[in-house]
């Protein structure tokens, strides 16, 4: 959109887009609610809110904006649950407000609480979709797309006006002049090709959710969270409605045995052993092998992943739930063992070869599919600035 002359392919490994991360996840909307004040995330995720509602509305893609409900159900929540509040508020976020019992019941009859948070514009939205229709757009303004072209190697070029060659495991081709990846859960494994260092290193998380029962659909008409723990890395397990009615509990969160391990039977030896052996992923598992060990329980005993849920909605039961979808989430990691929870760009300018002519997005956190757009911005941004292109430079041509 901001240089309509460019020709610009996009590759994408599987057979369709969205077929990871962007189109297995809760499909939320967030708002921005979780982040530090005057963070990018924070920044962002508004920003990103607002514009995916104005397109979701221009390209008549279905959504609800069913809001969230976020719950104490402990005295010790209560002062983490304003502290999100008054993060809210310094975000931006508009309209949310605190409520006592009474408030959550006339929004959530059979919630259970000691006070709670409310957030009338988070939405749900099938975000495969969305990001099918971006694929869509991309094309019709004259963006070529490459299906099952999985990148192997990146190497110089004879030619000079498109120095970069971008092969696959089939030796197809693509000549560019400069490259942006932002690959996922495969985003260290691209870098590395280029003589990026390894870390931060994606470490996949499964993340495993419960459908509830349809006689039990009709009680959940918003998103149900708990107060964030900060001791564990994640937000904990929720109740999300979808647009097709159905009701999703979930995520926990385990090792993958694979990058794209969505089941227990899924995995690769040399992804594993790449991860285990990690300097950084063995801090890590000390650190959180409580934790570890509880998800990997709850992943195996239902009972025990119904005992947060039913804290704040007490009349669901082992009983009323399924097995549903998964997810693998991208969780990069630095050396020493911490999760990396902001945007890590990668790149060695100034140096000779195909390194020069390439940016890395080896990180974009969650809320990702929200800030989207946002991100995309920011991105084009960088482009810009890292190679200090104008559109006549940016001019990329594709051959296969």
């Amino acid at each position: 959109m901001r240089h309509p002359s460019l020709k610009i392919a996009l590759v994408e490994k599987e057979f369709q887009f969205a077929h990871h991360q962007s189109g297995n996840n809760s499909g939320v909307i967030h708002a921005g609610i979780y982040y530090k004040p005057g963070s990018l995330k924070a920044k962002l995720c508004v920003e990103g809110m607002n514009l995916a509602y104005r397109y979701l509305d221009e390209k008549h893609i279905p959504y609800s904006r069913c809001g969230k409900l976020i719950v104490a159900t402990e005295r010790g929540e209560i002062p983490r649950l304003l502290d999100l509040y008054d993060r809210g508020i310094k975000n931006g976020v508009k309209d949310i407000k605190l409520l006592d019992y009474k408030g959550m019941n006339e929004i959530v009859p059979n919630c259970q609480g000691l006070q709670g948070l409310w957030s009338p514009n988070t939405g749900i939205v099938e975000w495969g979709d969305v990001t099918r229709s971006y694929a869509q757009d991309f094309m019709e303004r004259g963006g070529k797309t490459y299906l099952k072209f999985e990148v192997k190697r990146l190497t110089e070029a004879t030619s000079g006006d498109y120095p970069v060659t971008i092969t696959d495991d089939k030796t197809n081709t693509i000549k560019a002049k400069y490259v942006l990846t932002c690959c996922g859960l495969q985003s260290d494994t691209i870098a590395v090709l280029t003589g990026c260092a390894e870390d931060p290193k994606i470490i996949p998380f499964r993340g495993e959710y419960l459908y509830l029962v349809p006689n039990k659909q009709s009680q959940i008409k918003t998103n149900i969270y708990p107060v964030p723990d900060p001791k564990f890395p994640f937000l904990g397990v929720h109740l999300t409605p979808k647009l097709d009615g159905r009701v999703i509990i979930g995520p926990n969160a385990i090792l993958a045995f694979s990058k794209e391990g969505y089941r227990w039977t899924d995995y690769n030896w040399k992804e594993l052993k790449d991860i285990v052996s990690s300097p950084g992923f063995r801090k890590l598992a000390v650190k959180y092998a409580v934790f570890g060990l509880k998800e990997m329980a709850k992943s195996a005993v239902i009972p025990l992943q119904m005992r947060t849920i039913q804290k704040y909605v007490h009349d669901l039961k082992a009983a009323d739930v399924i097995r549903g979808p998964t997810g693998v989430r991208a969780q990069a990691m630095d050396k020493d063992g911490n999760l990396v929870e902001d945007f890590v760009f990668d790149s060695k300018p100034g140096s000779e070869g195909v390194g020069a002519r390439i940016l890395h997005c080896r990180n974009a956190p969650s809320p990702g599919a929200t800030s989207a757009l946002a991100i995309a911005k920011m991105i084009a941004d960088k482009m810009e600035d890292q190679f200090r292109l104008s559109a006549s430079h940016l001019r990329i041509k594709s051959t296969v």
